[in-house]
């Protein structure tokens, strides 16, 4: 939906099934209309899409991408962003590491990506800026020489040439972010601005990359890394590094009890990676690949933050909290300074894997939920 000073808000299809067009335009249809329904009914309503590779190739066909344009327009709706972190599937089996496959050094991740833009150049309307978000160039296990980090920098260049080009063309203003995201190849501010110092290095006094290249900031995963947003925010902005999309999303924080840990088995399961960082009592951080390892550790820690997505109204428990607080900081920053960013998504992606307790309402309502929740807090910093 289109909020004040032009900031635009919706919430990531990635939540809903979609491996092919035909599955994804099926889950926009129920849904995504259900949802916009009761919170944004007679409004234009905006759509934060994902797309897999293979639901990309069958939108680029022409009679399915202008069938897609008019049901859009039909339904007063629009897409502004496009999901372009997971390339294949998603949903009903083992994803974990694999979300990072190909990653940044392969030629297939630059075509899927330059597909993307050439999409959204397509759907996103006249006057709103379009944008892609993208993996952290890989998995940090995955990176073992120099030689692939260069051709990472080199394929993302690429890109940003593709999209400078694009945008060119098309009148369109169009950007990509990079998604810092735990043991992901960068994963916290200062090593993410270490990354754009190299691009900048390699391409010195190039508009292209601070124009069309930024970060896709994920409220959870630099809460997951003890982050303030104040100061991960500010680190981008004294560099130029531009805020591509703003990713409202909560994760799970606990003190690491023998009770709390018990409480944790039901958040471990076989689909995504829930790395865990940990504060020990010197004030050192400690990682944990995935929620599983983190328990069967024997960890003295002060304080451990999962990277498990919960829904943002999820209310506190005996057990557990969660780092809403970092989103809030990230709105008072955004109140101070509208053009910080107009591309806000809500991305609760795990509603299928969450415990029982958590998914005690279907995912219509859940969504209906965020909205209101994060509405709430929009309008009172009069941002929506």
């Amino acid at each position: 939906m289109n909020l004040e000073h032009g900031l635009h808000l919706a919430y990531c299809t990635n939540i809903h099934r979609g491996e092919d067009w035909g599955q994804t335009f099926d889950s926009l249809k129920s849904h995504t209309l259900a949802v916009r329904g009761r919170v944004a009914m007679g409004e234009a309503y905006a759509i934060g899409l994902r797309l897999s590779d293979q639901a990309a190739r069958e939108l680029s066909e022409s009679a399915v991408l202008d069938a897609f344009r008019q049901w859009l327009a039909d339904e007063n709706c629009y897409v502004f962003t496009i999901n372009g972190f997971p390339f294949g599937n998603f949903h009903g089996g083992r994803v974990k590491e694999q979300v990072y496959v190909p990653d940044w050094t392969s030629a297939e991740r630059l075509k899927y990506t330059c597909r993307l833009f050439d999409l959204i150049a397509a759907l996103v309307p006249e006057g709103v800026e379009g944008s892609v978000s993208t993996l952290p160039g890989s998995f940090k296990e995955f990176i073992t020489d120099e030689s692939q980090e260069q051709v990472i920098r080199n394929n993302l260049w690429k890109c940003v040439e593709h999209i400078a080009a694009l945008s060119d063309r098309t009148g369109k203003a169009l950007h990509l972010g990079l998604e810092p995201e735990p043991l992901g190849y960068f994963e916290t501010s200062s090593e993410t601005v270490r990354f754009f110092e190299a691009m900048e290095k390699e391409h010195p006094n190039d508009a292209r990359l601070r124009e069309h290249l930024g970060v896709n900031y994920d409220t959870c995963h630099l809460a997951v890394e003890y982050e303030e947003a104040a100061d991960a925010i500010g680190a981008f902005k004294a560099r130029g590094i531009r805020i591509s999309k703003l990713h409202l999303s909560a994760a799970l924080k606990l003190v690491p009890t023998a009770a709390a840990r018990e409480y944790l088995s039901a958040f471990t399961e076989d689909v995504y990676l829930h790395q865990v960082v940990e504060r020990l009592p010197d004030g050192s951080l400690a990682r944990h690949r995935d929620l599983d390892v983190a328990l069967a550790s024997d960890s003295d820690a002060e304080e451990w933050r999962i990277h498990f997505h919960i829904p943002l109204h999820s209310p506190d428990t005996d057990w557990f909290t969660s780092t809403r607080d970092h989103i809030g900081g990230v709105l008072d920053l955004l109140r101070d300074d509208p053009a910080l960013c107009t591309h806000l998504e809500m991305e609760t992606y795990t509603w299928e894997v969450l415990p029982d307790e958590m998914k005690n309402r279907n995912v219509v309502d859940q969504l209906v939920g965020e909205y209101e929740w994060a509405l709430t807090e929009l309008r009172a910093r009069g941002l929506a």
